[in-house]
């Protein structure tokens, strides 16, 4: 019977997204968080999976947006063991302390993405669809993760998102590129627009292209982080969403792999 397993490395990338080395240093850091000292949540019963299987499980469930009944047998575990394990390790995978200590002279890039989700608690957004707002901070010098925060309802308008998520305070004294939707933030840079009855200069044209190239990076960013299934189509509730974006990486995840080669 197949058993998926850190011991077949050729089947991490295949269902992790991630290099067997990628993996490996992803497992480094979740144990360095205190990852290996974690009980099973019954007294005196250690883990039935090394560490490594533990993190991939986690890897995978993200990845895939399997249902714990389906991951369970996997790994040769059962459902309820499964669920215990990503309780106890997905908060591990997160970002942590991703913005730089000095934020004065750098350039981030932010926008933000919907998450479709079964929260009937959530609102119908412009996709039509019960989603969540996530709001998504890059680097645009190294193209790393600054900050996930959300989630909102879907049918915020990201001009409001980004103050109410919280996300600003990360940004600090950087200067900050987004799309027109982030209009009426004076420290925000975003395209010049045609005023009515108007037109834009040559330069105010050339500005614009300039910073519709660099922004391009952050819609790069949140199409690698929606290759992880759980976001396009998230079963959980509430503050599980955010839970599900900080756990994946969307942030740690995707910076691993453009930060250890493969």
């Amino acid at each position: 019977m197949f058993r998926l397993s850190v011991d077949s490395p050729e089947w991490i990338r295949v269902f992790s997204g991630l290099s067997p080395r990628q993996f490996g240093n992803l497992v480094e850091i979740v144990a360095d968080r205190g990852g290996p000292v974690i009980a099973d949540g019954r007294k005196c019963r250690p883990w039935s999976l090394t560490l490594a299987d533990r993190v991939l499980l986690v890897a995978v469930y993200l990845r895939t947006n399997l249902t714990v009944r389906q991951i369970g047998p996997l790994f040769g575990v059962s459902k309820s063991a499964a669920g215990r394990i990503m309780d106890s390790l997905k908060p591990l995978l997160g970002l942590e302390h991703a913005r730089p200590a000095a934020t004065t002279g750098r350039v981030f890039i932010v926008d933000g993405t919907l998450v479709p989700t079964h929260d009937r608690g959530a609102d119908s957004s412009k996709n039509y669809r019960r989603s969540s707002n996530i709001q998504v901070m890059i680097d645009a010098d190294t193209r790393l993760t600054v900050a996930v925060a959300g989630p909102l309802p879907g049918s915020r308008h990201d001009s409001k998102a980004f103050t109410q998520s919280g996300i600003n305070h990360a940004a600090g004294n950087a200067t900050v590129i987004a799309d027109g939707g982030y209009a009426g933030h004076p420290h925000v840079i975003i395209p010049y627009r045609k005023p009515n009855g108007g037109t834009i200069t040559p330069w105010q044209r050339d500005l614009n292209t300039i910073h519709k190239r660099i922004r391009a990076r952050i819609e790069h960013a949140i199409g690698s982080i929606e290759n992880w299934n759980i976001l396009r189509n998230c079963r959980l509730k509430g503050d599980g969403v955010l839970h599900a974006t900080s756990a994946i990486a969307i942030a740690h995840m995707r910076d691993i792999t453009l930060t250890h080669p493969p």
